[in-house]
């Protein structure tokens, strides 16, 4: 049987919701809608769900604090695309960090939400499934690191905590995530950059290039991350899920 996938469109505005819903449907996709995040929580515990519209600007729990829940808890491999206003870049950017895997500016049209969704979905799927460790709890071991995937920061083998950027915690996580599998420059662009990605763009080389550094990775030896020839970059080394965080 086919699979249909299911979208969750959570937003107060009533009008909006239905709005996404019918053209949703009308282009083949199945819907759910909520009002509030008790609603959300409620649809994501009684059936699956393939994507989220989360809209940002919400009374009581906002989408941003949303994306951070659903990013710590049991539905975190989730993809999220949120709405954002248009003047709020504040907003785009955190949503980005907490997690988010796209957004769309209001006001938008129906159109370039579905783009958007099928984008992420066709993103989420475009390599076979893996462990996902870095989502499956805290602390994750790899080589003299650990990654603490709640503060988003580095821990060596004495405690002491490098703080990564936004761009290198997603890279890593990336990497962590497809660890001993080779990934081309443009599957890493997509999966860490999402909608701003260029597959022209070199720019993932030099964020390669500081991740190493952050890793204190020896260019000559590339103890973590090797380049492939004419193919892209791999992660050498066994990741393992850690019980307890320190």
């Amino acid at each position: 049987m086919t699979h249909v996938d299911h979208i969750l469109i959570v937003d107060d505005d009533r009008e909006i919701r239905q709005m996404v819903a019918d053209y949703l449907q009308k282009n083949g996709l199945r819907t759910t809608t909520a009002a509030d995040g008790r609603e959300m929580r409620a649809a994501l515990e009684t059936s699956d769900v393939d994507l989220i519209v989360l809209d940002v600007m919400m009374p009581g729990e906002d989408g941003l604090s949303l994306c951070r829940g659903l990013r710590a808890g049991p539905h975190r491999a989730v993809p999220v695309v949120m709405l954002t206003a248009r003047d709020d870049e504040t907003d785009r950017i955190v949503g980005l960090e907490m997690g988010a895997d796209d957004y769309v500016v209001k006001p938008f049209s129906s159109r370039e939400l579905l783009a958007r969704i099928s984008a992420v979905i066709r993103r989420t799927r475009m390599l076979p499934p893996n462990l996902q460790v870095s989502e499956a709890g805290r602390l994750i071991g790899f080589g003299q690191w650990r990654l603490d995937t709640t503060a988003r920061h580095l821990l060596d083998a004495a405690g002491t905590a490098y703080p990564l950027s936004g761009a290198e915690f997603r890279l890593l996580r990336v990497f962590l995530d497809h660890s001993q599998r080779v990934l081309s420059r443009d599957q890493l662009l997509n999966l860490t950059q999402g909608r701003d990605a260029n597959l022209f763009d070199r720019s993932i080389d030099l964020l390669v290039s500081r991740l190493r550094q952050r890793l204190q990775d020896d260019p000559r030896e590339q103890a973590y991350i090797k380049t492939v020839r004419s193919e892209g970059y791999v992660f050498c080394q066994a990741v393992t899920l850690l019980d307890e965080a320190p």
